[in-house]
């Protein structure tokens, strides 16, 4: 009597497509909800970044539903200082050159540094500047209160830096430790004008005013961006820099007045 091929044919048959299925998963795996980055990213962030890097990090979030993006703001000087005391960070940015160098040169970075963004200057002034300022050199009037930052930190930096430039001398009545400060207090009529970040003047949205620098004695600063080498989350670390690096991070910080890299 033949003997009936068909169990054997519709077993081989059911063998070939699951064969042919785990091969296909395993080419191109489905994707998932929530694929991407997942957990906390602590940035910590120069305080010219503050408007910028809050939108940043919605559009992150909705790129990657299971991250969620916290920021420490303040000079890059103080950051550092809190980097190398241990303080929790994934990701810093800065916003000069010579504060990442401290970084780097301490080895507390686990990437090279990425220039994502950079600024230049501007004269901030009250709302509708009621000194009448129009260059550097109308803040070396005595009865112009100025107010600037620290040189430890970038603004401070850059404003001493133009004033040589244009050989102009001040005498601030204060040193802040952030750009913010700056802003506080010209915006809130406490001192009559600064130099600041020209984002800064931007981020003021009316409440102070800006005069622009002429670029034969402005300057350019870079905002370098690693992740640190004590990061508790690398990877959604790395991917955060990838995001501020690319098209869509790019272009938020061009929307608040950053100059690309």
């Amino acid at each position: 009597m033949r003997r009936s091929h068909t169990p054997v044919l519709a077993a081989l048959a059911a063998c070939s497509l699951f064969a042919a299925a785990c091969s296909d998963d395993a080419a191109a795996p489905a994707a998932t909800p929530g694929d991407g980055a997942t957990g906390t990213v602590v940035v910590f962030a120069a305080s010219s970044l503050s408007e910028a890097f809050a939108a940043m990090a919605e559009a992150f979030h909705a790129a990657n539903p299971q991250a969620e993006v916290t920021f420490n703001f303040a000079g890059s000087a103080d950051l550092v200082t809190q980097i190398s005391e241990g303080a929790p960070a994934d990701v810093f940015v800065s916003a000069d050159d010579s504060n990442m160098a401290k970084i780097t040169d301490a080895e507390l970075q686990a990437t090279d540094p990425v220039i994502v963004a950079r600024n230049t200057f501007s004269i901030i002034v009250e709302q509708g500047n009621p000194k009448g300022i129009a260059t550097l050199a109308d803040l070396a009037d005595p009865d112009v209160i100025v107010v600037l930052c620290a040189d430890t930190v970038p603004c401070g930096k850059g404003a001493a830096t133009i004033l040589a430039n244009a050989a102009v001398t001040v005498s601030p009545k204060s040193l802040e430790d952030k750009v913010k400060g700056v802003v506080t207090k010209v915006a809130s009529g406490e001192a009559d004008a600064g130099i600041v970040f020209v984002t800064d003047v931007r981020a003021a949205d009316g409440a102070a005013d800006g005069i622009d620098i002429p670029d034969d004695v402005n300057v350019i600063s870079n905002y370098p961006i690693v992740v640190t080498k004590d990061s508790r989350n690398p990877d959604a670390a790395q991917a955060f820099i990838e995001f501020v690096a690319g098209a869509e991070g790019q272009a938020i910080l061009a929307k608040y007045g950053f100059l690309a890299p």
